[in-house]
């Protein structure tokens, strides 16, 4: 398993003084040629490294605003119910990324790589008190791109119901997210070996003077 490990926190070094959550910085390309720009296509790899392959040990960053399609839920991320979640998200990302070649094209809309699943993930005191995935809380989402503004979110749920109904676009939601100055880190391997990417960003955050501020954390 390869994941990006993001987690909140209040930075009480001098040298920031500032709120953090555990991200990084978005690489924004433009261009003079308005043609170029429209054919283009944005790869998220590519374009923002910063944000989607950072490095294998913390680091601090900037997560600016953004859109998200989310959902929330509550067990074990191996069961049915979690799989409809993320499916119902795809549905409503895939929506927008082919508008164009059903007949509406969103004004500011480019080619683009659509974004992977993300998760900001939590546990009820029970959960907490001892280690239980039936007791995991989450939020899962998928990113969209700038250009996708209500009208566009109308349109997709409009699609969505009208070739792939499910039950659980109504729990689906659109919101910006601003996670700010933040610690991240890749971590690869098993999810059962997380704990050592944790320990190792909550050393970084004791090292930097940093406060957390919630044991919720992200995961890309």
């Amino acid at each position: 398993m390869r994941s990006v490990e993001r987690n909140l926190g209040n930075i009480n070094n001098s040298s920031y003084n500032k709120t953090i959550n555990y991200l990084m910085i978005v690489s924004r390309i433009t261009f003079n040629n308005e043609k170029r720009l429209s054919t283009m296509k944005h790869e998220y790899r590519k374009h923002e490294k910063k944000l989607y392959a950072p490095k294998t040990k913390p680091e601090l960053v900037v997560v600016p605003k953004q859109k998200f399609f989310c959902i929330k839920g509550k067990g074990n991320p191996n069961n049915e119910d979690f799989s409809e979640r993320i499916g119902v998200l795809y549905s409503l990302a895939y929506a927008i990324r082919m508008m164009p070649k059903n007949g509406f094209t969103p004004e500011g809309y480019f080619e683009y790589t659509v974004y992977p699943l993300e998760g900001v993930w939590d546990l009820t005191e029970k959960g907490r008190q001892k280690f239980d995935k039936d007791e995991l809380l989450y939020t899962i989402m998928i990113r969209q791109p700038e250009f996708v503004n209500q009208e566009v979110v109308e349109k997709a749920f409009e699609i969505v119901n009208k070739k792939k109904p499910h039950a659980l676009l109504k729990e689906v939601y659109f919101d910006e997210i601003e996670d700010g100055l933040a610690v991240q880190m890749m971590h690869i391997g098993s999810y059962d070996h997380e704990p050592e990417s944790f320990k190792q960003m909550k050393e970084f955050v004791d090292e930097n003077g940093l406060e957390i501020k919630t044991l919720a954390h992200r995961e890309i």
